[in-house]
């Protein structure tokens, strides 16, 4: 079991706290909040010890671990302070905005000998691990194009406002919320991408949510990805690999449907399972006994150069390479 401090106690933060609750492996000891009066049921719910000085936080020797649902401009300075504390990081996505920023975060943490984990929970998807396994399994052969899409009504209906609807806090429309799972998932499946092209299609000006990001993908290995969000639209999820050998799909969080060739398709439901609880422990795992986590510092630094190339992208109107 480790003890952890929320940093932010919004929507996400406290959604972190709820999945928490129960766990053998993570507690949540202490948040740190601008507004104290704002979070005192909650934190008495939770039994959580407020405070407004992350400073204070970083100086508490029964802390173990920090989690950040910050806005994501103080991520990476606020990652350095963790990790010279010597407490291990959980930073929610995206980590930066630029590989170079992504990369000060990563090396911090290593020279501090602490973990760092971000937040990619769609990982720990029934449907995505499974997935995982089959491509690692070879079952698909050698990986040729790999396509992936990611939308949500929650830009409208639930979470409107806020850094998603600000150009400066979301240079990539709905690329830098929901965009960003698809776009680690792509990476975690099929390696580094090498060069992209980035489209965006929005049907009135920000802060009005409806739009759409399209990305074309080259990765280091020769594959291709394609990937899509949309910030206005009925909740889905997909990611679809095909191999040499055949494809494979998931859907939604519990669906995967393998179609080898010559063989008859065929497609599995599994449990679900808290995606974002299943994450946080994993990273209480590593934290506590140094259990690699699922995403490594290597992708982290991956995810974000690729998602700064689609900034790029979006801003020129053509190609970029991403840099290495």
């Amino acid at each position: 079991m480790i003890n952890a401090a929320i940093v932010g106690l919004g929507r996400w933060g406290r959604n972190h706290v709820n999945a928490a609750a129960g766990s053998s492996r993570i507690r949540y000891a202490r948040a740190v909040t601008r507004n104290p009066a704002a979070a005192q049921d909650f934190a008495a719910r939770h039994n959580l010890a407020l405070t407004t000085s992350f400073a204070d936080v970083l100086a508490d020797p029964a802390i173990d671990a920090v989690v950040l649902a910050t806005p994501h401009s103080q991520h990476v300075d606020e990652v350095v302070a963790a990790a010279r504390a010597g407490k291990a990081v959980w930073c929610e996505k995206p980590l930066a905005l630029t590989r170079a920023e992504a990369v000060r975060a990563v090396e911090a943490c290593h020279a501090a000998g602490v973990t760092l984990a971000s937040g990619y929970n769609r990982r720990f998807f029934s449907s995505m691990r499974e997935l995982a396994r089959v491509v690692k399994s070879s079952t698909l052969g050698d990986i040729l194009h790999i396509e992936g899409h990611f939308s949500n009504e929650y830009s409208i209906h639930v979470i409107g406002g806020g850094w998603r609807d600000d150009p400066d806090e979301s240079p990539a429309l709905g690329m830098t919320g929901c965009g960003l799972h698809v776009l680690d998932a792509l990476i975690s499946l099929a390696g580094p991408i090498r060069q992209l092209d980035a489209k965006a299609f929005v049907h009135k000006p920000v802060p009005d949510p409806r739009d759409a990001v399209v990305v074309l993908a080259q990765f280091a290995s020769g594959a291709t990805g394609t990937m899509a969000t949309v910030r206005a639209s009925a909740p889905f999820w997909r990611v679809h690999v095909f191999g040499t050998n055949g494809a494979a799909e998931a859907r939604d969080e519990d669906t995967l449907r393998v179609a080898l060739i010559g063989k008859p398709p065929r497609e599995e439901t599994f449990a679900r399972v808290d995606s974002l609880r299943a994450a946080c422990e994993a990273f209480a795992e590593a934290v506590e006994h140094g259990t690699p986590f699922v995403m490594t510092p290597a992708e982290l630094v991956d995810v974000t150069a690729a998602f700064e190339a689609v900034i790029a992208s979006l801003a020129s109107g053509a190609p970029v390479t991403v840099p290495d």
